[in-house]
C-alpha cells in the first residue's frame, strides 16, 4: 500500500533544516541531549538478539565496556565509544571508526528525525531496530564497486538486489559541508524514508539482514560438505518487532545532530496500515450483530466491538460466501485469549476441520500460563497445517491490525504491518499432516468467513472485506 509521508508542518520542516538548535517536534523525545552520549552504547553489525540473550548482569557489563573500554581491540585499535565518538557544539562526531552508537532503548513503530554532515569517502548509515540500514555514502565517486553508490543515499541498501527500497528513487544528497536530513517512518516491517524533502523509499519492506546471512551460510556449508542446499523457506524471518536505533559509521568523519524519535501508538499505526480502503465492504456496524449468522447468542457488541462471551464459543459467520478475498480487521486479546478466523467454512461444523481456520491466540501469554504449542497453533497459523512467524503481537490489551489475503491456494497473513505467513497450500505435503485433522478447506475454493470462538472474550472491530 502506498502512503504519502507527512511528519511535520512545512514550517517545522524548514526549521529543522535551517537551525542547529531546535525545539523537538510535538510528541517526540530527544535521543541526543546535545551534551553527552547518555542513553547510548556501542554495538556493531551484529544481531541484537545476541544482546537480548545475555543475562542482565552480562548485558550491563558489555554496555559498560563498549563505552569505557575493555572489549577486544578491532583492526583500527580500541573499539569503545569514547575512543571514536565525542560531542562538539551540540553535535555528535565520529572519526569513521569503532563501534556504532546504539540506543539503550528498543523501539517498535516510530517516526525518526536525524541530520548528518559527512565528508568524502564516508560509508555510513542508520540501523532500524538493529538492522542495516538506511544507507549514507559518498555519491560523488561514481560506482567503482558496482554497489549503486552513484544512486545516492537513503536506500535500504541491505535489501535484495532489485527489491523495492534497495536503491533510492531519486538522488537527493547535498554537497559536502551541508547538513542532510532523514525523516524515517517504520511501522511493522515497512519503511518510508524522506531524504532532504523527497520520499526516496516509499513503504518498502525492510529485509532481515541476519536471516539472509544465515541462509547463505547454511547453503555454503551444505555445498562445502557436498550436500544439497537446504530448502528455501516460503517466508524468511522478518525484521524484529522492536529493536534499537544505531548510527553506523566508517570511512571518514561524520557529524550528527537533531536526533528525535516519536513512538507511534497502536491506534495510530492501525489507521496508517488501513490506508487504501477502496473496494472494501464493512461487515460490522459497531452496534449489533446484524449481517452475521451462526451462534450469535454467544457473541455481543461491547464498545463497538464484537466480543465472544466469556465461557461461550461457536461460530459467528458472514451472511455471504467468499472465494478470493482480502480481509482486514482489528482485534484485542485477553491474557492467553484464543479465537480463530474461519475461512471457506460451511454453516455447520468446525471451521478448523470443515473449512480453514487462521489461529487467533495470545501466543506468549498461552505459553507462559498453559504450556506448549505446536508450530501450527501459534497466532496467524493455518490451523493443523502451516505455522506462522511469532513475536509480532502487540502487548495484551492493545488493538492489533491484521490482513488476510486469499488468492486460490495462496494465503498471506500480515500482522501489525509484518507478513507472518505466506504459504501455497497446494505445495503442502499432506502425508505429514494428521489425517484425523486435515482440513477439508484445503480442497475448497469458497465458503463463509467469520469467527471460531473458543470461550475467551476476544474482541474484533473494523472488519472489512474485499473480493479479489
Amino acid at each position: 500500500m502506498k502512503t504519502k509521508f507527512m511528519l511535520l508542518p512545512i514550517v517545522a520542516c524548514a526549521a529543522l533544516s535551517a537551525r542547529a538548535d531546535i525545539t523537538p517536534p510535538p510528541g517526540t523525545v530527544e535521543l541526543f541531549n546535545g551534551k553527552d552520549l547518555s542513553g547510548w552504547y556501542g554495538w556493531s553489525t551484529r544481531d541484537p538478539a545476541e544482546l537480548w540473550a545475555m543475562t542482565p548482569e552480562e548485558r550491563a557489563e558489555y554496555k559498560r565496556k563498549s563505552i569505557e573500554g575493555g572489549l577486544p581491540e578491532g583492526k583500527h585499535g580500541p573499539e569503545n565509544i569514547k575512543a571514536h565518538w565525542r560531542v562538539e557544539n551540540r553535535e555528535i562526531v565520529n572519526d569513521g571508526r569503532g563501534l556504532y552508537l546504539t540506543t539503550d532503548k528498543d523501539y517498535r513503530d516510530f517516526d525518526l528525525w536525524v541530520e548528518y554532515k559527512a565528508l568524502p569517502d564516508g560509508d555510513s548509515g542508520v540501523y532500524l531496530r538493529g538492522f542495516p540500514q538506511v544507507q549514507i555514502w559518498d555519491s560523488t565517486k561514481g560506482d567503482p564497486r558496482g554497489l549503486g553508490q552513484d544512486k545516492g543515499s537513503g536506500g535500504l541498501w541491505n535489501n535484495s538486489p532489485g527489491a523495492p527500497g534497495k536503491d533510492p528513487s531519486k538522488k537527493m544528497d547535498k554537497p559536502f559541508g551541508e547538513w542532510n536530513q532523514f525523516k524515517i517512518r517504520m511501522i511493522g516491517e515497512r519503511v518510508t524514508v524522506n531524504f532532504n524533502g523527497e520520499n526516496v523509499v516509499d513503504n518498502a519492506v525492510m529485509e532481515n539482514y541476519f536471516a539472509t546471512k544465515a541462509l547463505k551460510a547454511a547453503a555454503q556449508a551444505a555445498q562445502k560438505a557436498g550436500q544439497p542446499p537446504p530448502p528455501t523457506p516460503e517466508l524468511k524471518d522478518p525484521v524484529y518487532a522492536k529493536g534499537p536505533i544505531q548510527l553506523q559509521t566508517h570511512g571518514s568523519e561524520i557529524r550528527w545532530r537533531n536526533i528525535f524519535l516519536r513512538e507511534i501508538p497502536s491506534d495510530e499505526a492501525n489507521r496508517i496500515l488501513s490506508a487504501g480502503e477502496k473496494g472494501f465492504t464493512r461487515l460490522d456496524n459497531g452496534k449489533d450483530l446484524t449481517g452475521w449468522q451462526g451462534n450469535a447468542e454467544n457473541y455481543e457488541v461491547v464498545d463497538g466491538a464484537i466480543v465472544c462471551k466469556q465461557g461461550k464459543g461457536g461460530n459467528l459467520l458472514s451472511n455471504e460466501e467468499y472465494g478470493d478475498m482480502c480481509l482486514r480487521f482489528e482485534f484485542k486479546l485477553p491474557l492467553a485469549g484464543n479465537n480463530g478466523i474461519a475461512l471457506r467454512a460451511p454453516l455447520k461444523g468446525n471451521p478448523a476441520s470443515e473449512g480453514l481456520e487462521i489461529q487467533v491466540l495470545d501466543t506468549e501469554g498461552y505459553l507462559a500460563t498453559k504450556g506448549k504449542l505446536k508450530e501450527y497453533q501459534v497466532h496467524g497459523s493455518v490451523y493443523h497445517c502451516v505455522g506462522a512467524k511469532t513475536g509480532f503481537l502487540r502487548p495484551t490489551g492493545e488493538w492489533n491490525f491484521e490482513e488476510i489475503e486469499v488468492r486460490g491456494q495462496n494465503i498471506r497473513v500480515t500482522l501489525n504491518g509484518t507478513t507472518i505467513l505466506n504459504t501455497d497450500l497446494s505445495k503442502l505435503d499432506r502425508s505429514k499432516l494428521d489425517p484425523k485433522h486435515t482440513p477439508k478447506g484445503l480442497d475448497k475454493t469458497s465458503g463463509y468467513i467469520g469467527f471460531a470462538g473458543h470461550n475467551d472474550p476476544v474482541a474484533f472491530r473494523n472488519i472489512r472485506v474485499k473480493r479479489l
